[in-house]
């Protein structure tokens, strides 16, 4: 049996006492003692996620952006101003998503994307036998040396500058979905929550120190469980359950993210072209008593669907899904849920639920 890997911050989770449990081959905190003060925590004030199973890899290069441009659904051509970040899927030819990602500008020869740690070894790969192809010159350098720490919440500012004086100064200005460098270390305000916050990379031997004065200053460290609430709470999609390689962006919510414009050429273009779209993604709130889970199926009007993550809102009290449906279903129409042999009511309802603390729906 292959063992576990483990992030550089292993030994901190396993002081807080955390549940760990196999996540994509990686050794992960699921909470910390309570998933649902975790979710609270990340909601009314701050909290820190280790995401350092992810992958960030550096495209280096003068042929970094016509290779980019072909490679990812959305287009690079949007990242002018250093730091600026992209959120974009990766296709195979077929159209369906290899991944979804974060791809940031540094400069015209250097972008950074992070994989999903689930997919990184498959991205790695796709993305090098694409490079051999078609821009050889090309440099892709994975950054296993960089450990990831993501601090959320509507305090998250004010404690992450406590626990790291001087930081304000650089990072402090940054909008959403900018990042900036600081010194070794390259701090975003990007997250998977719905609050605001930063992803920090930082090389990994710093990573416990940088661990330790967010404690120190209050941030408290939240699990995969409370991270996977946060993020249905705020419609955000995960890889491997609301979208996989059989799935078209079109058919996961994510046309947004899809470039479709212009003369541009990339990987599955031809096939979203030609492709039906007669299936799309909706938010349900169930309105009878139960839980919506994935695989459930839905019934509905124009034919049945199925829930691709779901569960319990603690923001909302309610039982909250995504779900892929067919294209004729509109907001406000009644399905059916079948759980357990029952078929319980929903509503079909916009997403994200949940942003900044607030309930939309």
């Amino acid at each position: 049996m292959t063992a576990l890997k483990q992030t550089p911050l292993n030994a901190q989770h396993r002081a807080a006492h955390a549940k760990l449990v196999d996540f994509s081959g990686w050794e992960m905190p699921l909470h910390y003692g309570s998933q649902l003060e975790e979710h609270h925590q990340v909601r009314r004030d701050a909290g820190m996620f280790d995401v350092s199973h992810m992958l960030p890899v550096d495209f280096r290069g003068e042929a970094v952006r016509p290779f980019l441009k072909r490679l990812l659904a959305n287009d690079v051509d949007k990242l002018q101003t250093t730091g600026r970040a992209l959120y974009s899927c990766m296709l195979h030819a077929g159209g369906g998503v290899i991944d979804d990602l974060i791809v940031y500008y540094l400069n015209e020869n250097w972008f950074r994307i992070v994989f999903n740690a689930g997919c990184a070894e498959k991205d790695l790969a796709w993305a090098e036998t694409q490079r051999d192809a078609h821009a050889p010159e090309l440099e892709i350098i994975p950054r296993r040396d960089l450990a990831m720490i993501a601090v959320q919440g509507p305090n998250a500012a004010a404690k992450l500058w406590q626990a790291m004086p001087g930081l304000e100064g650089v990072a402090g200005t940054l909008k959403a979905f900018y990042g900036a460098p600081v010194g070794e270390m390259f701090v975003a305000r990007t997250g998977y929550t719905g609050e605001d916050g930063f992803e920090l990379m930082l090389p990994a031997k710093a990573a416990p120190f940088l661990w330790q004065a967010a404690l120190e200053a209050g941030i408290r460290p939240i699990g995969l469980g409370a991270r996977d609430t946060l993020r249905l709470e705020a419609g955000m999609a995960l890889y491997g359950q609301d979208m996989d390689e059989g799935i078209t962006p079109f058919e996961a919510g994510l046309a947004w993210t899809v470039a479709m414009d212009g003369e541009r050429d990339f990987i599955g273009k031809h096939s979203l072209k030609s492709l039906p779209r007669n299936r799309q993604m909706v938010g349900l709130k169930l309105i009878d008593r139960g839980v919506l889970r994935i695989h459930q199926p839905v019934e509905t009007e124009h034919g049945a669907g199925e829930i691709t993550s779901g569960g319990f809102s603690p923001t909302l009290n309610a039982s909250i899904a995504l779900a892929r449906v067919p294209s004729g279903v509109q907001l406000g129409d009644r399905v059916e849920v079948i759980i357990r042999d029952r078929a319980l009511a929903a509503e079909v309802v916009k997403y994200p639920f949940v942003r900044h603390g607030k309930a939309l729906i």
